[in-house]
């Protein structure tokens, strides 16, 4: 099929939604950016802030959003004054990094200072070594009698993991293992930036030092997101994982036209250490929100069961792609690509929630929006990851599947991912929040 045959086929154009997709990462390098920059996003499109603590008054043909946090995000909107069924999009929007420690700058070798900093997540660490890094994260500043919290990155090379020469360890290209308190603190500053940390900072935060209380800090990488590939057919950036499931899902929701249900965006953080934070897939924040939108439309607990019950959510995390120097790392089977659509994952020891009745639903949809569909699976020899489905059903349980869109080099610093696959995520994730869609045990039905 040609190009603009499968452009007009999508509805999304796939350069732009690429770019769109950069851009969104080069804002975002923590969870508390993405929420802010997403945020921006729904607030743009007419969406309404609620806060947790304040009252909800819920209104048919209103857009809502609301956070906790300040780095997980849901959003949802009401066509119809009618209780259910949910349509839910979920992704995660952490990536594996490093934290750095309380009390972070350490003296070395009576010339340098180094920070102090602990893994977040399965990270790939040789990838960190050797490059421009910077800080990102929030700090929590005392204004007064009142504490807040602002967002800083600091947006200039600032810090470097050096590697040890190949002179001094011959076996560095024999394997390698690195430990993290040893191998992994970058390099602040020399001697005389000790305690710079802080006012650096404060700084950032527009604050004086001995206003800020604490922080939440992270490694980032500097590098901007690009193009590559004979045709530009490929991207790389840092964070694909998962933020290429996060926006490309934003951006169909964004752009749907539902006329009934209750489409239902959700971004959640630390799925990266296994959801169990109160703003992860574990908590019980997409549980709080959906029973709190029934109760605004006088509902039951009963009616909330059955609006549950018929409800459906699609669990985005990205796939793994056949990889070009080690196909045998692949089933020998089911073996997405990269540009050729979204990837559905199964596993028997039900690391995912798709099964034939989800992936059943998950493959109509894909048809209808004229997506291309492949299948994952790992190799029966080897232990696959997991990701915030079954993780989420552990607080609302909905028929579920997983996806993602295939790529290489995951939880690595800098990742790699097909052009086209962003605008393809974008118009399933429209046609799912479009469709009259029913799934109970008892009956599916797309319309």
């Amino acid at each position: 099929m040609e190009e603009k045959q499968k452009e007009q086929m999508t509805g999304f154009e796939f350069r732009k939604e690429a770019e769109g997709l950069l851009e969104f990462i080069a804002k975002s390098p923590t969870a508390f950016h993405t929420v802010a920059n997403a945020a921006a996003m729904l607030e743009a499109a007419g969406y309404c802030r609620l806060a947790e603590s304040g009252r909800w008054a819920l209104a048919a043909g209103n857009q809502y959003y609301v956070t906790r946090n300040g780095s997980s995000l849901i959003a949802f909107s009401i066509p119809r004054a009618e209780i259910g069924p949910f349509r839910l999009f979920c992704s995660h929007n952490d990536s594996p990094t490093f934290k750095v420690k309380v009390n972070a700058e350490m003296e070395a070798g009576k010339c340098y200072t180094k920070l102090n900093v602990e893994q977040y997540g399965g990270a790939l660490r040789a990838p960190w070594f050797d490059r421009p890094l910077s800080l990102a994260g929030r700090v929590l500043v005392q204004n007064g009698s009142a504490i807040e919290t602002r967002l800083v990155c600091v947006d200039r090379d600032l810090l470097m993991i050096p590697s040890v020469a190949i002179h001094m360890n011959r076996d560095a290209n024999e394997g390698a293992s690195y430990n993290v308190q040893n191998d992994m603190c970058p390099v602040f500053g020399d001697a005389d930036a000790k305690d710079g940390l802080k006012k650096l900072i404060a700084q950032e935060a527009g604050a004086e030092e001995e206003q800020v209380l604490d922080m939440d800090l992270f490694l980032y990488n500097r590098q901007h997101g690009t193009f590559v590939g004979l045709n530009e057919e490929y991207l790389a950036a840092p964070r694909l994982d998962d933020l290429q499931c996060m926006y490309g899902s934003l951006r169909g929701f964004l752009e749907a036209d539902a006329k009934s249900g209750i489409p239902v965006y959700c971004a959640f953080d630390n799925e990266e250490t296994g959801s169990v934070s109160r703003q992860g897939a574990a908590s019980t924040f997409l549980h709080d929100v959906l029973v709190r939108i029934c109760a605004a439309f006088g509902g039951t607990q009963e009616d909330y069961l059955r609006a549950v019950a018929g409800s459906f959510l699609i669990s985005g995390d990205n796939a793994h792609a056949l990889h070009p120097n080690h196909p045998e790392k692949a089933d020998p089977v089911n073996r997405p690509q990269m540009n050729q659509g979204v990837v559905v994952k199964y596993n028997a020891n039900q690391k995912y929630t798709s099964d034939a009745r989800s992936s059943a639903v998950l493959r109509m949809l894909c048809a209808r929006a004229g997506v291309p569909c492949q299948s994952y699976t790992n190799r029966s020899d080897m232990a696959g990851g997991s990701t915030l489905g079954n993780i989420s059903n552990t607080q609302v349980s909905l028929q579920a599947v997983d996806i993602g869109m295939p790529q290489l080099a995951m939880h690595s610093s800098y990742e790699m991912a097909g052009t086209r696959d962003t605008a393809y995520l974008a118009a399933l994730a429209k046609e799912f929040f479009e469709a009259e869609l029913i799934v109970t045990d008892e009956e599916i039905r797309i319309s």
